[in-house]
């Protein structure tokens, strides 16, 4: 296995109420679809803290953060890098189950989100979406002892 790839460490929130999840619609380039609130972690900064941090930007609200559902580790072949390199690139998505505490709804400025909106979980399957929300709607509904899901049936 190739030693020549990039890794980024992300947090998100699975954040249900009253029947419906917090999503946010991301966009980047020719790739979009909806998400978790969440990303990428800033250098030193804590998962639950970058978790929480991104909720409020892409979002407008405070959250709590209740513990941690899952790990889902992305991987994606031979990314174009801005040097014009190409490197494997793997992301380390760490999946928190967390609440509102304060704020209002409101859009993210110059993000890679560009809204954000309550979803009823029965609206979810029929959106188009990246992968992540499923995988965290299993960790949510399966809460595996590890942290990981098993692998699904083909």
């Amino acid at each position: 296995m190739s030693l020549d790839f990039d890794t980024r460490p992300a947090a998100y929130a699975v954040i249900i109420q009253e029947g419906k999840i917090l999503l946010a619609y991301w966009k980047q380039d020719d790739k979009e679809g909806w998400t978790l609130p969440g990303g990428g972690l800033d250098l030193a900064e804590h998962p639950v803290d970058g978790c929480r941090r991104e909720v409020l930007e892409e979002t407008g609200y405070e959250a709590r953060i209740h513990g941690m559902l899952g790990i889902d580790v992305g991987h994606w072949p031979r990314e174009a890098q801005p040097d014009g390199t190409t490197r494997d690139f793997q992301a380390l998505r760490l999946v928190y189950e967390a609440s509102i505490t304060a704020g209002e709804l409101t859009h993210e400025v110059d993000g890679s989100t560009t809204h954000a909106a309550w979803i009823p979980l029965e609206d979810v399957g029929k959106l188009n979406r990246v992968s992540l929300v499923d995988v965290a709607l299993r960790l949510e509904r399966e809460r595996p002892l590890d942290g990981k899901l098993a692998a699904q049936d083909s």
